[in-house]
């Protein structure tokens, strides 16, 4: 038995058990999901098909009203994850986002999707220099 959903690039099956691609857990037969011909967990569909995108001025415009309306400032209203970033960025004055998933532990895209939630707050901001890109503090001017 299927289930195909209307974008008709994945579905959820129900087939024998299977270790998913990405992760590799142990998945049930109700718990495994095919995308683009793989088995995924739903964990990993999610963060393979979910990425924030960075540079949004509308994100970034509502952001600042909900939080000026929340009366939030600096990392108030931030998950314990995104203030522990921010504060990473902060104390070496900028950091790789290579550097900053293997020091928290998370996967590329989730990397993305925080920059990207921290950006929309004017937090921190993408900066170029000679060695790569570095994720800096978001300097009001």
């Amino acid at each position: 038995m299927s289930k195909l959903w209307s974008d008709k690039r994945w579905s959820k099956k129900k087939t024998s058990s299977a270790a998913c691609a990405v992760c590799g857990c142990e998945l049930s037969e109700e718990d495994s999901i095919e995308k683009d011909g793989q088995i995924l967990c739903e964990d990993c569909y999610i963060e393979s098909s979910h990425k924030i995108q960075a540079c949004d001025p509308w994100a970034v415009r509502s952001k600042k009203i909900f939080r000026e309306e929340a009366g939030l400032e600096g990392t108030e209203g931030l998950t314990e994850l995104q203030k522990a970033i921010y504060d990473f960025i902060v104390s070496r004055g900028g950091a790789k986002k290579e550097e900053i998933a293997e020091k928290f532990g998370i996967s590329a895209r989730e990397t993305e999707n925080q920059f990207a939630l921290l950006r929309h707050c004017e937090l921190v901001k993408g900066q170029k220099r000679t060695d790569g890109v570095y994720l800096v503090p978001f300097e009001v001017r």
